[in-house]
């Protein structure tokens, strides 16, 4: 996934949390998030399955009830401790 691929999808994951029909929830997964910059970024209830992860800025990012299932890159986190703000 190119930077403004996930640009996108941050934006109308943006609109969607905010319940706005223009919005369409994040599907981010098999995505090659590797060293992406997601600073900050509200990804709650986004769909990160098997998504990769590994060297990913996740400083301040917002998991809560993302699906992280089967990520790459968030080894050594506990079960719940993948469904909490980050």
């Amino acid at each position: 996934m190119d930077s403004d691929q996930l640009a996108a999808a941050l934006a109308a994951h943006a609109r969607w949390l905010e319940n706005n029909p223009a919005g369409a929830r994040a599907d981010l997964r098999e995505a090659n998030l590797q060293k992406a910059d997601l600073r900050e970024a509200d990804l709650q209830g986004a769909d990160l399955w098997r998504a990769n992860l590994r060297e990913a800025d996740l400083r301040g990012a917002n998991l809560w009830r993302a699906n992280l299932e089967g990520t790459i890159g968030l080894e050594g986190g506990s079960e719940e401790g993948r469904n909490r703000e980050y």
